[in-house]
Formats: structure tokens, C-alpha cells, sequence
């Protein structure tokens, strides 16, 4: 691909992005949940858990479904405090795909939370993301992404399916991946940093649009 054809396709995301955000409501809406992840970072551990869960269970999963599952996990305690088989038995109520191997990285992630409270934010985005990815069970690339980006860091990309979808249709990558080594997640990344760059927008901002731009609602 000749660089003056990249970047006709990047700027047509880029404006496809712009003209999004004028809709006073989405652009509301999603300066909303900027605000609501700067919150999350600035609270406390069991905080984070609730988030951390949140991307541990929605990978490979329906995000709204996810959500709603970490939320009963934290409301009941259950998050904190219940055995491998009353959380898996909590998910499997709830319809998740993958119950059973979910409530085994909730449970064994809990020696970890306060650690993750207290080492992330002393590290880099990039650093912190390695760190998540080698430490935590459940997280790669795009689930510590997301959880950086959901406990307020906004120069990471969360490069899901809606996400790759939206890079396809503009002519930014060929296809839609089924899976992503670390170096092409990074690639990737680097190209949406140059979109948001073009955009004059975070790589969450950007993430949030794109989202609805396959979703038609913004969520998290």
C-alpha cells in the first residue's frame, strides 16, 4: 500500500470519527465515561477488582454481559470472597460462555489486587501493560489494555473485533484477525495512535467512537 493511499484511508476514519463527535449527545456521553474511568482510577482496590474482573470476563464474551456479571460478583461479595465453584456457578447462571475457566482466574487473581492497586500507577502505560500481561490470569494484550484504559489511562489501544472491524472497512489492515501476536497488537496500536493524533483525540476517546461506530451506543 503507497503511503498517500494510508493516509486517505486513515483521514477518511478521521473524519468519519469528527463528524461523529459533533452528535451532541455521543460526544456527552463519552466525555461521560472519560470522566468515569479517571474516577475508577482514583479509587480504591476493590475498585480496580471490580474492573479488573470486568475485562477478565468479557475476552472472548459479550462486553454489556460482562459488565453486568462483575457487577453481581462485586454487589454479593462473591468477587472477594466465594470459592471457585459458587463464582462458576454464578456465571453459569448469568449464560457466560466460559464459566468455569473465568471463576478460576477471579479466584486466583486475589492475592494480586492490592499489588496491581499499588504497582500500576508507578509505572508507564507501556510497563504497566507488561506487567499486567505476565502477572495477572486472564489478561493479554487487549485485556490489560482495557483495564488500563478503564482505571483511567488513555494511550493505550483496545483493539477487540469491533475495533478491527472498523480498521477494515477504512482500508487500515486487509482483514479481521482472529487472534493478534504482541507485535502486530502493536502495530495496530500505532496506527490508531496516528488516527487519534489526525482526530485531535486520546486513543480512549477514539476507542469509545469507534465502538459505537459498530455498536451504535457507548459503553466501556
Amino acid at each position: 500500500m503507497s503511503r498517500v493511499r494510508k493516509f486517505d484511508q486513515m483521514r477518511g476514519l478521521v473524519d468519519a470519527v469528527r463528524e461523529l463527535a459533533k452528535d451532541p449527545e455521543v460526544g456527552r456521553t463519552v466525555r461521560e465515561r472519560i470522566r468515569e474511568f479517571e474516577g475508577i482510577g482514583r479509587g480504591d482496590w476493590r475498585l480496580w477488582a471490580r474492573e479488573l474482573a470486568f475485562c477478565v470476563l468479557a475476552a472472548n464474551f459479550k462486553a454489556v454481559e460482562a459488565f453486568r456479571m462483575a457487577g453481581r460478583l462485586w454487589e454479593t461479595g462473591a468477587l472477594f470472597e466465594a470459592p471457585v465453584s459458587e463464582v462458576e456457578e454464578i456465571l453459569r447462571s448469568m449464560g457466560h460462555r466460559f464459566p468455569r475457566a473465568r471463576a478460576e482466574y477471579i479466584v486466583s487473581n486475589r492475592p494480586l489486587l492490592r499489588r496491581i492497586r499499588e504497582v500500576v500507577p508507578r509505572l508507564s502505560s507501556e510497563r504497566a501493560r507488561e506487567w499486567l500481561r505476565e502477572n495477572v490470569r486472564g489478561l493479554g494484550m487487549k485485556e490489560s489494555s482495557h483495564f488500563l484504559r478503564n482505571t483511567g489511562r488513555k494511550d493505550v489501544a483496545i483493539i477487540d473485533r469491533h475495533i478491527l472491524r472498523v480498521m477494515r472497512e477504512y482500508g487500515l489492515i486487509g482483514d479481521v484477525p482472529k487472534s493478534l501476536t504482541r507485535g502486530r497488537y502493536l502495530r495496530l496500536e500505532g496506527i490508531l495512535r496516528g488516527v487519534a493524533a489526525e482526530a485531535g483525540l486520546s486513543l480512549a476517546e477514539l476507542d469509545l467512537y469507534m465502538w459505537y461506530m459498530k455498536t451504535g451506543f457507548v459503553f466501556r
